[in-house]
């Protein structure tokens, strides 16, 4: 069938368009990507409340994604990047099991505001009216015109006649059986069997949203990260020295240059907050004392105390001994924190056996109590949001291993972007959480590439490039020999759950990759509170 033209009429019944966006949201472009689904319907709903003035970044943001009061929507684009993926699933269906629809829903670029369009058969074709019949029946009654043409379909007089409009009747009417049997088919297709459910716990959307506070300790200047998140120069301290510090290397971060400037000595911050529940995150790393430093290396050589509203959060903390080496990024996170009755966090610092207390940087951010946010990496270099609009951070907390990215797309997924990058290698990650019990899922994914198109004397098809493993938390193995080409034999993506996981003693789940033949891989960890 020729593409057909767009053209927008002055007007369209809203019954059509209702059906319209039924028909769109019934397809399986919508049922695999619920919140797509969400968005488009929120938008075409307020488009036939006559409300379509009030369709604006903002209230997308809060209406669809809560956001909440607070969102900005400079500093969080999620409102622009669903919108852009809506637009291009819209563009998918209608190439796809679209193309015969009469009309078209069109999100314009840089608007939210929905549009309803006929699409016109180009010159050639027959005009289309609101009572023809779908499409697909059409083309079965030209197929039977066709065969009425065939020199064995000859018959004379009215009896050719009948019984070619018999005929025609009788697959119009399975056409149209066939439609209303389509439209009756609610059930969404089957979700792939190794994608792990999202827990009770977190809410459709992930983590809380809300006011953000970012303070990079003894900086005079803001810095942006990978993340796209900005953490604004040091303020609301009292006491200690801004110390810069030459070190170039900084491990388990993809922002050295975050860990390079601290506050030292004994100081404390008074931070404005809101009512409300935070999480706190503080982020150290040991700059001074080291093994070229001091000749029996940098364990034991700092220690400090750190309490907020006069709790003891830490105690004779010892950065390097916590983070296994100096020049490493140590993350230690808190839950429950709120301000004291006069509207601030008080956080205190302070050295102990005659050393200085040390600080990176503060990050306190909306949380439950009880529990952690989500936490969410993709092996990249920039931040995304999956087909499920949940936000997951860049690379961080690796050691070893390499990044790679591909642009060979994988198929057993309804969302390929995500698996566009891996880290690859041997490589440890050193989630930082709070006490308590984690599932943990692990993404993978095998490109066509990865496949040697000659089999082996047994008739198996053979991986070119050899991905066998051995993955384990905290000592515990959760895959072993795992081969992940064998795996993922049915679909390019795998999906590995591990639930029941404790932190170890420095408060962190230890995801160590060994090679076992080839190289490690995973391109995405998702760390969830049982």
């Amino acid at each position: 069938m020729e593409a057909m033209a767009i053209e927008s009429p002055d007007s369209i019944d809203l019954e059509h368009q209702r059906a319209e966006l039924e028909a769109v949201l019934q397809s399986e472009y919508f049922t695999r990507a619920p919140m797509l689904a969400h968005l488009l319907s929120f938008l075409c709903e307020k488009l036939f409340a006559g409300e379509a003035n009030q369709i604006k970044e903002y209230t997308v943001g809060v209406e669809v994604f809560h956001r909440g009061s607070s969102f900005d929507q400079d500093s969080d684009s999620i409102v622009r990047v669903e919108a852009n993926r809506l637009r291009k699933r819209l563009a998918a269906y209608y190439s796809g099991a679209g193309v015969s629809n009469r009309l078209r829903i069109i999100i314009p670029l840089g608007q939210y505001v929905p549009e309803f369009k006929s699409a016109t058969p180009r010159q050639g074709e027959g005009p289309s009216a609101p009572g023809d019949p779908p499409v697909a029946s059409q083309s079965i009654i030209e197929r039977a015109d066709a065969l009425q043409r065939e020199p064995w379909f000859h018959l004379s007089g009215r009896r050719s006649w009948w019984l070619v409009a018999a005929l025609a009747l009788l697959v119009l009417g399975l056409g149209c059986a066939v439609l209303i049997l389509r439209q009756m088919k609610q059930t969404p297709p089957a979700a792939i069997s190794n994608q792990p459910s999202a827990p009770s716990t977190e809410s459709q959307l992930g983590p809380p949203m809300g006011e953000e506070v970012r303070i990079l300790a003894g900086s005079g200047r803001s810095f942006v990260d990978h993340a796209g998140k900005l953490w604004s120069a040091d303020a609301w301290f009292d006491g200690g020295t801004a110390v810069k510090s030459s070190a170039q290397h900084i491990s388990r971060t993809q922002n050295p240059d975050f860990y390079r400037s601290s506050r030292q000595g004994q100081f404390r911050y008074a931070i404005p907050l809101k009512t409300g529940v935070y999480e706190l995150r503080l982020h150290f790393a040991e700059t001074v004392y080291d093994p070229e430093s001091t000749p029996t290396g940098g364990e034991g050589s700092r220690l400090m105390t750190v309490r907020a509203n006069g709790r003891t959060l830490l105690t004779r903390f010892d950065i390097v001994a916590d983070a296994g080496a100096s020049r490493t990024a140590d993350v230690k996170v808190f839950t429950g924190i709120a301000p004291a009755t006069d509207g601030l966090l008080h956080l205190e610092f302070s050295g102990e056996d005659g050393k200085q207390a040390i600080l990176s940087a503060i990050e306190i951010l909306p949380g439950f109590r009880g529990h952690i946010r989500p936490v969410r990496i993709l092996a990249r270099q920039t931040p995304y949001y999956s087909n499920d609009s949940r936000w997951w951070s860049p690379d961080s907390y690796f050691e070893g291993g390499q990044l790679a990215a591909y642009t060979t797309p994988v198929s057993g997924t309804d969302d390929p972007e995500l698996y566009e990058t891996e880290r690859w290698g041997n490589f440890s990650y050193a989630i930082p959480v709070t006490p308590g019990k984690y599932s943990v899922s692990l993404y993978f994914a095998v490109r066509h590439g990865d496949w040697d198109e000659s089999p082996s004397p047994s008739g198996e098809t053979r991986a070119s490039v050899a991905h066998i493993f051995d993955v384990s938390c905290n000592g515990i193995v959760l895959l072993k020999n795992f081969d992940l080409p064998r795996e993922a034999r049915q679909t390019d993506v795998v999906i590995r759950k591990a639930t029941d996981l404790e932190p170890n003693a420095q408060g962190k789940l230890l995801l160590s990759f060994v090679p076992v033949e080839g190289y490690a891989t995973v391109t995405g960890i998702e760390v969830l509170p049982q």
